[in-house]
């Protein structure tokens, strides 16, 4: 028989460990100059390639009106472009430039070292707990929450 875990208690336990972690790795973009919204844009638009500003509007859960704000400042910086779909005038499309794609590479990097780096001043078994947790940790992230067994 398995012990019951408390979801509270563990979610109060995990709760200030990913917030602090969320900022040190906020930081370490923002040491290239990248906020941290500006860092998840770069990705959903790497990801998803000729999204739309709606479309990622949407996928940040922000108005159409501050993601345009976002996009001014990220396109006048020189890392995304944005420009009328050729499938449809009325849809407009958000890819990075070379400058957006080199900038998500480096916070990428920086953030793999700065965790790496971590992880390096942990014991062995501390390392496995947390390589067994990542695949659960994805799961609390899923866009879809998972079905109860």
């Amino acid at each position: 028989m398995t012990d019951e875990i408390d979801t509270v208690a563990l979610a109060n336990q995990l709760r200030p460990a990913l917030l602090k972690l969320g900022r040190l790795l906020r930081r370490e973009a923002r040491a290239l100059g990248i906020t941290g919204g500006q860092a998840t844009l770069l990705a959903l638009i790497h990801r998803n390639p000729d999204v739309g500003a709606r479309e990622l509007a949407a996928r940040e859960g922000v108005s159409a009106p501050v993601l345009t704000r976002y996009l001014d400042r990220m396109e006048a910086a020189g890392l995304v472009r944005r420009e009328r779909s050729p499938k449809d005038a009325r849809k407009i499309r958000v890819t990075l430039t070379p400058k957006g794609v080199r900038a998500l590479r480096s916070i990428r990097t920086r953030r793999t070292a700065f965790l790496a780096e971590r992880l390096d001043h942990l014991s062995p078994e501390a390392r496995a707990a947390l390589a067994e947790a990542v695949e659960p940790l994805l799961g609390l992230v899923e866009d879809e929450p998972p079905a109860m067994p």
